[in-house]
């Protein structure tokens, strides 16, 4: 009899998929607004997935990793790839430096897909990251987006914005532990909070709040607080995982 909560977590990374499915058809169509939304949305399913895995007592196998990696390979690699390199075709400032943009983007998706590889072949042995995981990194290039171009509170910058994703597209693939997100984890109410802030920046936005107005304000502001949560994971997360090794109940 397959265990009721391993089922519920299979639905959860089916969901995750299908969110990421449907964040790079919103960009084909021309919709990023609510691509970032379903890429963040794809983030608590991610969440989800991992809580219900962990109150599972059959223990986790290849299929739920392989299929746990494929889905997040796909709302946090390809997805804000395809994020990424649609900015390439939105005219000046973008259009000047259209071949760095399709490069940092396929950068994004070659790293994250190579970081899932490892999950799936050895990261699964440890109880913690190995880089940044994928869906902080997912959220960092929706914020660097908001914040650059849509709707660009920090107005439109291609090399800011390619700076900090290269960067972070790198730090997937860095050798230093970033701790996973469970019950008693320090860093647990701050990932919280960051997707509250971060959902309720990308609501408002939806409806392309002029600059100035309370929505454009309150997105804005929401931004930054999202910002101070993901800051917190990238350079205090190093500072709380334990140094130890074993298996892992969830993937990235």
């Amino acid at each position: 009899m397959t265990d009721r909560w391993r089922a519920a977590a299979n639905v959860a990374t089916l969901g995750n998929l299908l969110l990421g499915i449907g964040a790079i058809a919103y960009i084909v169509l021309a919709n990023p607004y609510f691509a970032m939304l379903l890429i963040a949305l794809g983030v608590a399913f991610d969440g989800m997935d991992g809580l219900l895995a962990r109150r599972s007592h059959t223990p986790g196998g290849w299929f739920g990793r392989i299929a746990d990696s494929v889905a997040d390979a796909v709302t946090f690699g390809v997805a804000p790839a395809f994020l990424v390199g649609w900015h390439a075709g939105q005219g000046s400032p973008w259009a000047t430096i259209g071949f760095a943009t399709f490069a940092v983007a396929a950068a994004v998706a070659i790293l994250a897909v190579a970081r899932l590889c490892y999950f799936t072949l050895r990261g699964f042995q440890h109880h913690d990251f190995v880089g940044v995981p994928t869906p902080q990194t997912a959220l960092a290039i929706v914020l660097f987006s908001l914040w650059w171009y849509l709707p660009g509170f920090l107005g439109a910058a291609p090399p800011p914005f390619l700076i900090a994703v290269g960067l972070v597209s790198l730090a997937m693939v860095l050798p230093v532990r970033y701790p996973k997100i469970r019950r008693g984890s320090l860093l647990r109410p701050a990932m919280a909070f960051t997707a509250i802030v971060a959902a309720l920046a990308l609501v408002p936005v939806q409806f392309r709040p002029a600059a100035g107005t309370p929505f454009y304000l309150f997105a804005s502001a929401m931004s930054y607080a999202m910002a101070a949560g993901l800051f917190l994971y990238y350079f205090l997360g190093p500072f709380t995982v334990k140094r130890s090794i074993g298996p892992s109940a969830k993937g990235f």
